[in-house]
């Protein structure tokens, strides 16, 4: 059994730093890269592309609302066409980083707000799913079980890859609890390491009323902002390695 483990990197801009990416790029399998719109800017964004290359992780497009402001977590309602538009220019931009760094963009995650949205705004979702189709229709997408994102995007022939998160609480109906609500995000290290097997293996965790909830997923995700973010992430790969599963990207690297 083997299992993806992604994290959000790149968060910066400019003299703002946020998270350890050099230390998460050790650990992780998959990296998020931010684009520009929500946190990142061009010299963050080659560095972490040329670490994630060096290192064998793969590099995926973590797109989203264009709002550094508010990092993101505030939905925006953009016309789907001026989505669209936004999100390929967010991958065109971060893929130009992969290529100099020697690889390529494998796939595309929604950040924040934008991925929340499309979890159940058909426009928006559609307009995400054009947007990956547009700019490269064989870029796998990573989103939330089903989302109108992943569902949307499997009817438009895309491959589609569901993930959990290490870190967060869920609601009965297997979305994510905000993060305005106390609880909504774990901090316990043990406890997220736990979760994460659990999940691994397709056992129930308990949501944020206490409800066994089964989430089926090929990809774990361990935010990268996140205080003790490291820690976190490096208690999910040991404890995933001591139980028999290991940690292998959902898509190949390729020269």
């Amino acid at each position: 059994m083997c299992i993806d483990l992604n994290s959000d990197l790149g968060e910066g801009f400019g003299q703002w730093t946020l998270g350890d990416d050099d230390a998460l790029l050790s650990i992780v399998t998959s990296a998020n890269v931010a684009c520009g719109f929500h946190a990142g800017d061009p010299v963050i964004m080659r560095r972490t592309c040329e670490t994630a290359a060096a290192r064998g992780v793969v590099i995926g497009a973590q797109v989203g609302y264009r709002d550094l402001a508010g990092f993101g977590r505030r939905f925006v309602d953009v016309p789907p066409v001026e989505l669209a538009d936004d999100v390929i220019y967010q991958i065109g931009a971060l893929d130009a980083f992969a290529r100099v760094a020697g690889t390529r963009v494998r796939y595309v995650k929604p950040h924040g707000a934008l991925y929340n949205a499309i979890v159940h705004h058909e426009a928006q979702a559609a307009a995400v799913v054009a947007a990956v189709r547009a700019y490269d229709p064989g870029l796998p997408v990573l989103g939330l079980p089903g989302s109108a994102w992943l569902r949307q995007a499997c009817r438009a022939g895309l491959t589609t890859v569901a993930e959990c998160f290490a870190d967060r609480a869920y609601t009965r109906e297997g979305r994510l609890v905000p993060r305005g609500v106390p609880g909504a995000v774990l901090h316990d290290p043990a406890r997220v390491a736990e979760r994460s097997v659990r999940m691994a293996r397709g056992e129930p965790v308990e949501a944020v009323d206490g409800t066994p909830l089964t989430i089926t997923a090929d990809s774990i995700c361990v935010h990268g902002d996140s205080p003790g973010a490291v820690t976190m992430a490096l208690e999910v790969r040991d404890a995933l390695k001591e139980n028999g599963i290991g940690l292998a990207p959902f898509v190949e690297e390729k020269p």
